[in-house]
Parts: structure tokens; sequence; C-alpha cells
């Protein structure tokens, strides 16, 4: 009887032996599984990464030679365009000099006008190709030069002021372009319509945005031009850049708003 209890001992140390082997197994089995897996995880976000770096590389590869590329015409553009327009000023005022009829001296005039035009547009080109210019500081310089040469020979007087500006804050090329045609075509029309005797420009800069005002003291925007082609167009380009243009004019004087986040 005691032989037969020993062996049923036996056998049940044998049972639970077997079966703590098995659940070591099982467990053992798991944990290798879950490094496996573990590795293959660590593998695809790997290469997901070195996928996502390669891509990097060619954006930026591609925005070095759209920049390179900008670079090419901008030089193009200095060299042969201005040199171009250089001499058609040269010619027309060596004409002008020898010129004896006054409506002669009239055309020779106009055409001067016009290279003259030809030539700050080109200038304006080239600042918005080169795109050294992408910064808040460079931006906020050329709109103010802009302006003093634009109502230098008005009865407009120009103030400017700019607040908490970062000058080195970078701006994208379209951004900066959008904003410039939109203090060009706000200036235009205050130049135009407004009837005013000053001009303000208002630079401002917090944390998370740009702001932009053209005011004037002038007589206001009349309601049948309060939709006018120049003003849609001023929001359109606010709305491609995730902007706002906001237009103000209650009695005397208009503000022109424009926000965009930085």
């Amino acid at each position: 009887m005691t032989h037969i209890q020993d062996d049923i001992k036996l056998a049940y140390i044998i049972a639970i032996s077997i079966m703590m082997l098995f659940v070591v197994f099982i467990v053992l089995i798991v944990v290798l599984y879950n490094k496996r897996q573990l590795f293959f995880i660590q593998q695809q976000q790997l290469k997901e990464a070195e996928y996502q770096n390669q891509l990097l590389q060619k954006e930026l590869e591609k925005q070095k030679s759209i920049e390179q590329e900008r670079e090419r015409i901008s030089h193009d553009m200095h060299d042969d365009l201005g040199a171009g327009i250089s001499a058609l000023k040269l010619q027309a005022e060596f004409l002008k000099q020898k010129a004896e009829d006054d409506d002669l001296q009239s055309d020779i005039d106009e055409l001067l006008k016009t290279s003259e035009e030809m030539n700050l547009s080109m200038r304006e080109m080239l600042w918005s190709l080169n795109s050294g210019n992408d910064t808040l500081g460079s931006f906020i310089e050329y709109a103010v030069q802009y302006a003093d040469n634009f109502l230098k020979k008005t009865k407009i007087k120009l103030w400017t002021e700019s607040i908490d500006i970062l000058s080195d804050t970078s701006i994208s090329t379209e951004l900066r372009r959008n904003m410039f045609l939109c203090l060009k075509e706000s200036i235009n029309n205050a130049y135009k319509h407004s009837q005013s005797n000053q001009l303000k420009l208002s630079f401002v800069q917090t944390d998370k945005e740009f702001i932009m005002k053209v005011s004037d003291n002038g007589i206001g925007i009349i309601n049948e031009r309060n939709e006018g082609n120049g003003l849609r167009n001023m929001k359109r380009r606010m709305q491609e850049q995730n902007g706002e243009c906001h237009i103000l004019s209650e009695g005397s004087g208009t503000e022109l708003l424009f926000r965009v986040l930085l």
C-alpha cells in the first residue's frame, strides 16, 4: 500500500513538473515571439524613417534646385533686361535733346516714363525671386521703400510704424509676394479714391501672427466700390495664404487690415 502511495506521489510530482515545464516553455515562446515582433516593428519603423529621410532629401534637393533656378532667372533678368532698359532710356534721352518738335518731345517723355515703369517692375520681380528676402524684415523694408517712392510725388504724406517685429522671422516667398501685391493695391486705391493727405503703414508681430495695416484719412469707401475687383483680389490673396483681409471704413478714413499666421 505504501509502495502504491509513493508511486502516486511520484507520478503527481512528475505531472506537476511537466506542467511547469510546459508553462515555462509557453512563456518562453511568448517572450521570444514578442521580441521578434518588436524587432520586426523596429525594423519597419527604421525602414519608414529611412524612406521619410529619402523623401526629405529629395524635397530639399528640389527646393535647392528651384532656388538655383530662381537665382539664375534673377541674374539673367538683371543682366539682360536691365541693360536693355538702360540702353533704351539713354537713347530716348539722347533723342529728346535733339528733338525740336514739342509733340515729339512729349512722345519721348512717354517713352522715358514707360522705360522707368518697366525698370521698376523688373526690380520688383528681382526682389520677389530672391529667396534671401524671405524674412519679415526684408518685406517691411521693401514695402516702406515702395510706398515712399510711390507717394513722394503726390500730396499724400507717409507715416510708418513697426511694433515687436523680429526682422529675421522667416516667411515663404509666396506669402511675401501676396502681401506685397496687397500693399500695392491698397496704396494705389488710397491714391486714386481716398482724397486723403495722410497714409499710415503699420506692421505688428505677435507670437503667432503678422498684421499689416494700411490706413488713410480720406473720404472712406463708397458702397458701390465696396466689392470692387481690387478689394476682392486682396481678400482672395489672403485666403490663399490662410490669412484674413478686413476693410474698416466708417465716415472718414479707411483702414485695410491684413492678418496672417506665421
